[in-house]
Protein backbone atom coordinates (compact mmCIF):
# COMPACT_ATOMS: atom_id res chain seq x y z
CA UNK A 1 0.00 0.00 0.00
CA UNK A 2 2.27 3.02 -1.06
CA UNK A 3 -0.20 5.36 0.13
CA UNK A 4 -0.36 3.66 3.65
CA UNK A 5 -2.84 1.22 4.88
CA UNK A 6 -6.32 3.31 4.73
CA UNK A 7 -5.81 3.59 0.25
CA UNK A 8 -5.33 -0.48 -1.24
CA UNK A 9 -3.89 -0.80 -4.36
CA UNK A 10 -6.01 -3.41 -5.67
CA UNK A 11 -9.07 -4.56 -3.70
CA UNK A 12 -11.82 -7.70 -4.48
CA UNK A 13 -14.15 -9.48 -2.55
CA UNK A 14 -14.60 -12.98 -2.70
CA UNK A 15 -17.51 -15.72 -1.00
CA UNK A 16 -15.22 -17.87 1.33
CA UNK A 17 -17.72 -20.65 1.56
CA UNK A 18 -17.11 -21.01 -2.37
CA UNK A 19 -13.90 -22.01 -1.84
CA UNK A 20 -11.61 -25.07 0.02
CA UNK A 21 -8.96 -23.21 1.82
CA UNK A 22 -7.37 -19.24 1.61
CA UNK A 23 -4.63 -20.12 -0.50
CA UNK A 24 -7.12 -21.13 -3.37
CA UNK A 25 -8.74 -17.75 -2.83
CA UNK A 26 -5.31 -15.73 -2.28
CA UNK A 27 -3.82 -17.51 -5.34
CA UNK A 28 -7.10 -16.74 -7.64
CA UNK A 29 -6.73 -13.14 -6.68
CA UNK A 30 -2.54 -13.05 -7.35
CA UNK A 31 -3.29 -14.03 -10.94
CA UNK A 32 -5.58 -10.76 -11.32
CA UNK A 33 -2.74 -8.41 -10.09
CA UNK A 34 0.00 -7.28 -11.60
CA UNK A 35 2.06 -6.71 -8.58
CA UNK A 36 5.28 -7.93 -6.57
CA UNK A 37 3.39 -9.63 -3.39
CA UNK A 38 6.18 -10.03 -0.87
CA UNK A 39 3.99 -10.85 2.35
CA UNK A 40 0.63 -11.01 3.63
CA UNK A 41 -1.26 -10.38 7.08
CA UNK A 42 -4.62 -11.88 7.11
CA UNK A 43 -7.25 -11.59 10.13
CA UNK A 44 -9.66 -14.35 10.47
CA UNK A 45 -12.66 -15.44 12.07
CA UNK A 46 -11.05 -17.83 15.02
CA UNK A 47 -8.57 -18.24 17.77
CA UNK A 48 -4.66 -17.49 16.43
CA UNK A 49 -2.42 -19.62 18.89
CA UNK A 50 1.33 -20.09 17.60
CA UNK A 51 0.67 -19.05 13.77
CA UNK A 52 -2.19 -21.33 13.46
CA UNK A 53 -5.87 -20.78 13.22
CA UNK A 54 -9.03 -22.66 12.99
CA UNK A 55 -12.15 -20.79 11.53
CA UNK A 56 -15.14 -20.19 13.42
CA UNK A 57 -17.56 -20.79 10.84
CA UNK A 58 -15.29 -22.95 8.00
CA UNK A 59 -13.66 -25.62 8.09
CA UNK A 60 -10.73 -24.05 7.26
CA UNK A 61 -7.60 -25.00 9.04
CA UNK A 62 -4.65 -21.99 8.48
CA UNK A 63 -1.00 -21.81 9.44
CA UNK A 64 1.53 -19.23 8.28
CA UNK A 65 4.39 -21.50 7.22
CA UNK A 66 2.15 -23.23 5.40
CA UNK A 67 0.95 -20.28 3.82
CA UNK A 68 3.84 -18.89 3.42
CA UNK A 69 5.36 -21.95 1.21
CA UNK A 70 2.33 -22.29 -0.79
CA UNK A 71 2.18 -18.96 -1.76
CA UNK A 72 5.64 -18.33 -1.87
CA UNK A 73 5.85 -15.47 -0.06
CA UNK A 74 8.75 -14.00 2.72
CA UNK A 75 6.31 -13.46 5.27
CA UNK A 76 2.69 -14.59 6.41
CA UNK A 77 0.81 -12.96 9.43
CA UNK A 78 -2.30 -14.57 10.50
CA UNK A 79 -4.51 -12.16 13.39
CA UNK A 80 -7.64 -12.99 14.90
CA UNK A 81 -10.23 -10.34 13.09
CA UNK A 82 -11.09 -8.19 16.46
CA UNK A 83 -6.97 -8.20 16.38
CA UNK A 84 -6.90 -7.06 13.28
CA UNK A 85 -9.95 -4.55 14.13
CA UNK A 86 -7.73 -3.34 17.24
CA UNK A 87 -4.91 -2.80 15.25
CA UNK A 88 -6.25 -0.55 13.21
CA UNK A 89 -7.99 2.11 15.64
CA UNK A 90 -4.94 4.91 16.32
CA UNK A 91 -4.89 5.31 12.88
CA UNK A 92 -9.09 6.05 12.55
CA UNK A 93 -9.91 9.81 12.03
CA UNK A 94 -12.88 11.38 13.52
CA UNK A 95 -14.85 10.82 10.32
CA UNK A 96 -14.68 7.00 11.45
CA UNK A 97 -16.43 7.25 14.54
CA UNK A 98 -19.53 8.76 16.30
CA UNK A 99 -19.00 9.12 20.07
CA UNK A 100 -21.51 7.49 22.72
CA UNK A 101 -19.47 9.17 25.61
CA UNK A 102 -16.44 12.22 25.32
CA UNK A 103 -15.00 11.05 28.82
CA UNK A 104 -11.27 11.51 29.72
CA UNK A 105 -8.96 9.91 27.35
CA UNK A 106 -5.71 8.96 29.13
CA UNK A 107 -3.02 9.40 26.43
CA UNK A 108 -0.84 6.04 27.04
CA UNK A 109 -4.35 4.28 28.59
CA UNK A 110 -4.96 0.65 27.52
CA UNK A 111 -8.25 0.38 24.94
CA UNK A 112 -10.93 -2.18 24.61
CA UNK A 113 -12.74 -3.22 21.51
CA UNK A 114 -15.70 -5.19 21.64
CA UNK A 115 -17.72 -5.94 18.63
CA UNK A 116 -21.26 -7.59 17.60
CA UNK A 117 -21.20 -9.25 14.27
CA UNK A 118 -22.38 -13.06 13.73
CA UNK A 119 -20.75 -13.68 16.79
CA UNK A 120 -19.34 -11.52 19.48
CA UNK A 121 -15.80 -10.67 19.68
CA UNK A 122 -13.38 -8.74 22.63
CA UNK A 123 -9.91 -7.55 21.97
CA UNK A 124 -7.79 -4.64 23.41
CA UNK A 125 -4.86 -2.75 22.92
CA UNK A 126 -1.58 -1.44 25.46
CA UNK A 127 0.92 0.90 24.77
CA UNK A 128 4.56 -0.37 24.98
CA UNK A 129 6.30 2.76 25.41
CA UNK A 130 6.12 3.55 21.38
CA UNK A 131 2.73 2.15 19.88
CA UNK A 132 -0.09 0.41 20.48
CA UNK A 133 0.23 -3.76 20.53
CA UNK A 134 -3.08 -5.11 19.91
CA UNK A 135 -3.95 -8.71 21.76
CA UNK A 136 -6.97 -10.85 20.99
CA UNK A 137 -9.40 -12.29 23.66
CA UNK A 138 -12.00 -15.19 23.87
CA UNK A 139 -13.78 -12.55 26.32
CA UNK A 140 -17.56 -13.08 23.97
CA UNK A 141 -17.57 -17.04 24.98
CA UNK A 142 -17.74 -15.46 29.03
CA UNK A 143 -20.94 -16.51 31.15
CA UNK A 144 -23.94 -14.24 30.75
CA UNK A 145 -24.57 -12.31 34.08
CA UNK A 146 -27.84 -10.88 34.68
CA UNK A 147 -28.72 -7.06 35.70
CA UNK A 148 -32.11 -7.06 36.05
CA UNK A 149 -35.13 -9.54 36.72
CA UNK A 150 -35.91 -9.92 32.90
CA UNK A 151 -32.29 -10.66 32.20
CA UNK A 152 -32.32 -13.05 35.39
CA UNK A 153 -35.18 -14.91 32.89
CA UNK A 154 -33.49 -14.57 29.78
CA UNK A 155 -30.64 -16.53 31.49
CA UNK A 156 -32.65 -19.39 33.20
CA UNK A 157 -34.34 -19.68 29.21
CA UNK A 158 -31.54 -20.02 27.17
CA UNK A 159 -30.00 -22.48 30.08
CA UNK A 160 -32.75 -24.59 29.17
CA UNK A 161 -31.75 -24.86 26.13
CA UNK A 162 -27.93 -24.48 25.68
CA UNK A 163 -26.76 -25.26 29.19
CA UNK A 164 -23.41 -22.52 29.57
CA UNK A 165 -24.94 -19.27 28.15
CA UNK A 166 -22.49 -17.35 26.64
CA UNK A 167 -22.28 -13.14 26.17
CA UNK A 168 -22.21 -14.18 22.54
CA UNK A 169 -25.80 -16.18 22.96
CA UNK A 170 -27.30 -12.70 23.85
CA UNK A 171 -25.33 -9.88 22.18
CA UNK A 172 -24.67 -10.80 18.70
CA UNK A 173 -26.28 -11.85 15.66
CA UNK A 174 -27.01 -15.12 16.62
CA UNK A 175 -28.00 -13.54 20.09
CA UNK A 176 -30.65 -11.65 18.53
CA UNK A 177 -33.59 -13.99 17.56
CA UNK A 178 -32.52 -16.27 21.41
CA UNK A 179 -33.60 -12.83 23.18
CA UNK A 180 -36.49 -12.12 20.37
CA UNK A 181 -37.90 -16.61 20.69
CA UNK A 182 -37.70 -15.50 24.63
CA UNK A 183 -39.95 -12.46 24.90
CA UNK A 184 -42.18 -13.95 22.45
CA UNK A 185 -42.29 -16.96 24.18
CA UNK A 186 -42.97 -16.44 27.38
CA UNK A 187 -45.60 -13.99 26.06
CA UNK A 188 -43.80 -10.31 26.76
CA UNK A 189 -45.08 -8.78 23.35
CA UNK A 190 -47.42 -10.57 20.74
CA UNK A 191 -45.88 -11.45 17.30
CA UNK A 192 -47.78 -9.22 14.53
CA UNK A 193 -48.92 -11.32 11.53
CA UNK A 194 -46.91 -9.33 8.76
CA UNK A 195 -43.60 -10.05 10.97
CA UNK A 196 -44.44 -13.17 10.84
CA UNK A 197 -45.02 -13.41 7.08
CA UNK A 198 -41.19 -11.44 6.75
CA UNK A 199 -39.56 -14.59 9.67
CA UNK A 200 -41.49 -17.03 7.35
CA UNK A 201 -39.64 -16.15 4.27
CA UNK A 202 -35.85 -15.78 5.49
CA UNK A 203 -33.35 -18.43 6.63
CA UNK A 204 -31.34 -15.13 8.70
CA UNK A 205 -34.02 -13.65 11.07
CA UNK A 206 -31.66 -11.12 12.45
CA UNK A 207 -31.84 -7.93 9.64
CA UNK A 208 -35.52 -8.57 10.00
CA UNK A 209 -35.90 -7.93 13.95
CA UNK A 210 -33.36 -4.84 13.95
CA UNK A 211 -35.45 -3.46 10.67
CA UNK A 212 -38.76 -3.74 12.52
CA UNK A 213 -37.46 -2.22 15.43
CA UNK A 214 -35.86 0.81 13.78
CA UNK A 215 -38.80 1.70 11.03
CA UNK A 216 -41.21 3.81 12.82
CA UNK A 217 -43.68 3.62 10.37
CA UNK A 218 -44.84 0.09 12.33
CA UNK A 219 -45.62 -1.17 15.47
CA UNK A 220 -43.67 -3.80 16.89
CA UNK A 221 -43.00 -3.55 19.97
CA UNK A 222 -41.67 -7.27 19.97
CA UNK A 223 -38.47 -5.90 18.34
CA UNK A 224 -38.15 -2.89 19.95
CA UNK A 225 -37.62 -4.62 23.31
CA UNK A 226 -35.38 -7.18 21.56
CA UNK A 227 -33.01 -4.76 20.29
CA UNK A 228 -33.45 -2.49 23.43
CA UNK A 229 -32.43 -5.77 25.68
CA UNK A 230 -29.37 -6.61 23.41
CA UNK A 231 -28.15 -3.11 23.35
CA UNK A 232 -28.65 -2.50 27.49
CA UNK A 233 -26.64 -6.39 27.36
CA UNK A 234 -24.21 -4.85 24.97
CA UNK A 235 -23.79 -1.89 27.24
CA UNK A 236 -22.92 -4.14 30.42
CA UNK A 237 -20.52 -6.39 28.66
CA UNK A 238 -18.63 -3.16 27.05
CA UNK A 239 -18.71 -1.93 30.72
CA UNK A 240 -17.39 -5.31 31.92
CA UNK A 241 -14.46 -4.69 29.18
CA UNK A 242 -13.27 -1.41 30.10
CA UNK A 243 -13.23 -2.96 34.01
CA UNK A 244 -11.21 -5.42 33.03
CA UNK A 245 -8.46 -3.96 31.20
CA UNK A 246 -8.92 -0.51 33.01
CA UNK A 247 -9.52 0.68 29.52
CA UNK A 248 -8.67 4.72 30.24
CA UNK A 249 -8.18 4.89 26.39
CA UNK A 250 -11.28 4.50 25.29
CA UNK A 251 -14.18 1.56 24.50
CA UNK A 252 -14.45 1.08 20.45
CA UNK A 253 -17.43 -0.90 19.02
CA UNK A 254 -16.92 -2.25 16.17
CA UNK A 255 -18.77 -5.36 13.85
CA UNK A 256 -21.34 -4.95 11.67
CA UNK A 257 -24.35 -4.64 14.01
CA UNK A 258 -23.31 -1.09 15.91
CA UNK A 259 -23.64 1.07 12.81
CA UNK A 260 -26.66 -0.33 12.03
CA UNK A 261 -28.30 0.89 15.81
CA UNK A 262 -26.70 4.06 15.95
CA UNK A 263 -30.29 5.62 16.64
CA UNK A 264 -30.62 3.18 19.55
CA UNK A 265 -27.21 2.95 20.96
CA UNK A 266 -27.26 7.19 21.00
CA UNK A 267 -30.47 6.51 23.78
CA UNK A 268 -29.48 6.38 27.09
CA UNK A 269 -30.09 2.86 27.75
CA UNK A 270 -26.50 2.02 26.63
CA UNK A 271 -24.30 4.26 28.32
CA UNK A 272 -26.79 3.79 31.73
CA UNK A 273 -25.86 0.24 31.44
CA UNK A 274 -22.31 0.82 30.60
CA UNK A 275 -21.35 3.00 33.73
CA UNK A 276 -23.93 0.70 36.15
CA UNK A 277 -21.17 -0.55 38.14
CA UNK A 278 -21.37 0.50 41.65
CA UNK A 279 -18.48 2.01 43.41
CA UNK A 280 -16.69 1.75 39.88
CA UNK A 281 -19.10 4.11 38.46
CA UNK A 282 -18.01 7.26 38.03
CA UNK A 283 -14.56 5.76 36.49
CA UNK A 284 -16.66 4.24 33.79
CA UNK A 285 -18.16 7.82 33.52
CA UNK A 286 -14.54 9.43 32.18
CA UNK A 287 -13.85 6.15 29.53
CA UNK A 288 -14.51 7.49 26.10
CA UNK A 289 -16.84 5.01 24.41
CA UNK A 290 -17.21 5.03 20.41
CA UNK A 291 -18.71 3.54 17.58
CA UNK A 292 -16.07 2.61 14.79
CA UNK A 293 -18.19 3.66 11.41
CA UNK A 294 -15.85 2.53 8.88
CA UNK A 295 -16.31 -1.14 7.41
CA UNK A 296 -12.87 -1.75 6.56
CA UNK A 297 -11.43 -1.03 9.77
CA UNK A 298 -10.07 -4.71 9.98
CA UNK A 299 -8.88 -4.90 6.38
CA UNK A 300 -6.84 -1.70 7.11
CA UNK A 301 -5.99 -3.25 10.95
CA UNK A 302 -4.70 -6.03 8.70
CA UNK A 303 -2.41 -3.66 6.67
CA UNK A 304 -1.17 -1.40 9.86
CA UNK A 305 -0.18 -5.04 11.50
CA UNK A 306 1.94 -6.18 8.27
CA UNK A 307 3.29 -2.69 7.46
CA UNK A 308 4.42 -2.01 11.01
CA UNK A 309 6.16 -5.65 10.97
CA UNK A 310 7.71 -4.98 7.76
CA UNK A 311 9.66 -1.60 8.97
CA UNK A 312 10.62 -3.48 11.95
CA UNK A 313 12.27 -6.05 10.09
CA UNK A 314 14.14 -3.60 7.89
CA UNK A 315 15.82 -2.14 11.19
Amino acid sequence: MEDGPRVPIKEATFPSGDYPSLEVIVAEYLTRINLNVEQACFGVAGPVVGGRAEITNLCWVMEEEKLKDKLQLSNVYILNDLESIAYAIPSLDPSDLHTLNSGKRASDGAIGVIAPGTGLGEAFLVWDGSRYRAYPSEGGHTSFSPTNPPEIHLLQYLQDRFGHVSHERVCSGMGLPNIYAFLKERKYYEEPPWLNRQLSRTDDSTPVIVQAALDKSKSCKLCVETLNTFVSILGSEAGNLALKVLATGGVYLGGGIPPRILPILIQPSFMEAFINKGRMSVLLTQIPVHVILNPKAALFGAACYGLDTWEDRGK
